[in-house]
């Protein structure tokens, strides 16, 4: 089976993953070191959350400004529209931000967040 790790940089590894957790991620073990702290998004994919000074060093460079700019958009599929508008509706009351109402193209539904730290989501779902 092929694993994909998002890896993250955060002000606070505690706070971010109480965040994550209200959404609905889990995780089997407490930090990893006293920099970073693994959650289980599905199966097949992990969210590394990791102190951004840590991350600069893993890196070799800053951390991007996330009120400026966006390094990424992390998108994930839900098994359906109402599933989508739920995450999100988690993550804003987790103190996440809503980004608008969801959004149809073609069969595609989506809608997004920001997280504590500025990095934008994006849940998905493929109708048919």
């Amino acid at each position: 089976m092929t694993m994909t790790f998002i890896n993250l940089p955060v002000r606070d590894l505690t706070t971010a993953a109480e965040f994550y957790r209200a959404i609905g991620f889990t995780s089997e073990q407490a930090e990893l070191d006293g920099d970073s702290l693994m959650l289980t998004v599905t199966d097949s994919t992990r969210l590394m959350l990791h102190l951004r000074s840590a991350f600069e060093r893993y890196t070799g460079i800053a951390v991007t400004d996330t009120a400026t700019s966006r390094e990424v958009v992390v998108g994930l599929m839900a098994e359906s529209r109402e599933r989508v508008d739920e995450l999100v509706d988690r993550a804003a009351v987790a103190g996440g931000e809503a980004l608008g109402e969801g959004m149809t193209r073609g069969q595609l539904y989506m809608r997004g967040f920001r997280d504590l730290d500025g990095h934008q989501w994006s849940f998905l779902h493929m109708a048919g």
